[in-house]
């Protein structure tokens, strides 16, 4: 098929992108493609190894955000920095930047190049603690991170970045975004209520539906079907947009992806590269069917080795923001509202 020979054998764990600055939280008692784009997933293999502890001066908390292209930013703290905090679906869990957390003495690293990027290798990342890290009413103590270098993203927007906010600190939370708001609502779920707690904003399921989705490893996953076969989609809040991967068999591309030209992707490394860009047809989640996405076709081969897993494609801002959207991280579900 033309599409399959076209595509360019490509690099492939994806990137962290630029940033705005955003406004502080507040806690309350109430439950067509770019030119260019940015793909934030965490392409090393990071170090997590327990939950972390954390507290909120209310279960409920109601965080106001801002968008640098299509990436949420929140401002938030770790220990004495405050500042811009991407919330990132795709990384595994805190992200710190090398060049404002270089002080802190390590506890682990990795060394040398690892992972890698549609535009080459990521340096070599360690582990590190802070002491808290707080968004609104939101805190963690004691909290492992990973330090890496983010330093030419900052240079090329010029923006402070402090780092990426990612699955793991939100293992206990339901968490719904509303783009149309600008808001994110957490609640943070006590043991007492794992089963039964249900936001005020569900109160009618005839406004949503309800899917199923998998945590394997702090990686939010999702099982869609297109033409016949299903597929396991990367849930990625740090995607701009949503990403196929191009060595899937050819009946997936016949009549469901259309190729309206080329889009520069910027990763991990210091350069850029092309992709083929066009249109998802056809995509089911459950009963829910989506005629029409936009799509960034590309060989994801290197996510097998940096996810421990082979991926089909990731779903970010232009699946994501679609509808308000939630997740309860507890149940493992996923809400998309009508």
């Amino acid at each position: 098929m033309l599409l399959k020979k076209i595509i360019p054998v490509l690099l492939c764990i994806f990137c962290y992108a630029w940033l705005l600055p955003v406004n502080a939280g507040n806690c309350n008692h109430t439950d067509s493609l770019p030119a260019s784009t940015n793909i934030i997933t965490l392409s090393a293999p990071l170090h997590f190894f327990a939950d972390p502890m954390v507290s909120c001066d209310s279960n409920i908390a109601v965080i106001p955000f801002t968008r640098s292209g299509n990436l949420i930013l929140i401002k938030a703290s770790a220990d004495s920095m405050e500042g811009n905090f991407i919330l990132d679906t795709g990384a595994p869990g805190l992200v710190l930047n090398l060049t404002y957390f270089r002080d802190y003495p390590t506890i682990t690293t990795t060394g040398g190049d690892v992972g890698g990027g549609i535009t080459g290798t990521a340096a070599g990342s360690d582990q590190v603690q802070v002491d808290r890290l707080s968004f609104g009413p939101v805190h963690y103590s004691r909290l492992d991170a990973d330090r890496v270098n983010l330093g030419h993203l900052e240079k090329s927007r010029n923006v402070k970045i402090l780092g990426l906010l990612g699955v793991q600190l939100f293992s206990r939370f339901e968490m719904i975004i509303d783009y149309e708001q600008s808001l994110i609502y957490f609640h943070l779920i006590g043991r007492k209520e794992a089963n039964s707690y249900q936001s005020e904003q569900l109160n009618d399921p005839s406004s949503y539906n309800v899917f199923p989705i998998t945590v394997i490893e702090n990686k939010l996953l999702i099982t869609a079907q297109m033409a016949g076969r299903k597929l396991k989609f990367l849930i990625d809040t740090g995607a701009e947009s949503n990403v196929l991967d191009s060595r899937l068999p050819n009946r997936i591309f016949e009549n469901n992806v259309r190729v309206t030209g080329r889009v520069t992707l910027s990763g991990t490394g210091s350069g850029k590269t092309e992709a083929l860009a066009g249109d998802l047809n056809n995509l089911e989640l459950g009963e829910l069917k989506i005629s029409s996405l936009p799509v960034i076709v590309t060989n994801l081969e290197k996510m097998c080795t940096a996810y421990d897993r082979c991926l089909d494609g990731m779903l970010g801002f232009d699946f994501l923001s679609l509808h308000k959207i939630g997740f309860n991280f507890v149940k493992r579900k996923m809400y998309i509202w009508k």
